[in-house]
């Protein structure tokens, strides 16, 4: 099976997020991954923090998973919620909070996930919109 997410589309939603980080004011790592939540390409900010490599890797990837915007996975992880818990269940690979977003194509299935991480958790959302606003899938 060939990747759903190109090179290419990669370096082109990582260069719109870059841009956003920018006008944010927040260097940014900033990760996309394919259909099958491996990594097709990452970006590291300068003076961004070092924390955020491994959450926006995270956070693409739980973005695939579920298949939802992380942001829209917090509420449904708190005490008493349906997925109170699943964090633990994956040995810390997931992250449920703002700043992965999911990557569709025209045909509506999914091609991947962008991750931004070393912001605001909305910052990181906007700055991974942005990615989504640049791909063409």
């Amino acid at each position: 099976m060939s990747r759903q997410i190109t090179l290419e589309q990669a370096d082109t939603i990582i260069a719109a997020c870059k841009a956003e980080a920018v006008s944010v004011g927040q260097p940014m790592n900033i990760a996309v991954v394919d259909d099958g939540g491996n990594l097709v390409a990452f970006a590291s900010m300068d003076g961004t923090k070092l924390v955020g490599v491994d959450i926006s890797q995270k956070k693409a990837l739980s973005a695939v998973y579920f298949q939802a915007d992380t942001r829209d996975l917090a509420p449904l992880v708190q005490p008493g919620q349906p997925l109170y818990g699943i964090e633990s269940t994956t040995g810390g690979r997931l992250v449920v909070f703002g700043g992965g977003v999911l990557l569709t194509g025209s045909d509506g299935a999914v091609a991947g996930g962008v991750g931004v991480s070393a912001g605001t958790v909305d910052e990181d959302h906007q700055v991974a919109e942005a990615g989504r606003r640049a791909y063409q899938g």
